[in-house]
């Protein structure tokens, strides 16, 4: 843990497990674990490519997560 990206992307991915296990447990399944593959995917590259010199990429893939999560997943929406 040295770098920003490695405590940014740890805690999108946080909360990307947090939105998972709230959801496994609900009666009715909204997603499929596959929905939350894309952003756990993008966490791990994005955390590979701030690690590696190459942050404006880093950056620009840890908000196209955000937007997947946001758009995708609607953890604030109401379905």
């Amino acid at each position: 843990m040295t770098t920003p990206f490695d405590w940014i992307t740890m805690a999108v991915f946080a909360a990307i497990v947090i939105l998972f296990l709230q959801r496994s447990g609900a009666p009715v399944a909204r997603d499929t674990m596959l929905h939350y593959l894309p952003p756990a995917l993008g966490c791990a590259l994005a955390n590979y490519l701030g690690n590696h010199d190459q942050p404006g990429w880093a950056t620009l893939l840890v908000g196209a997560v955000i937007a997947y999560v946001a758009i995708v997943l609607r953890p604030f929406g109401r379905d």
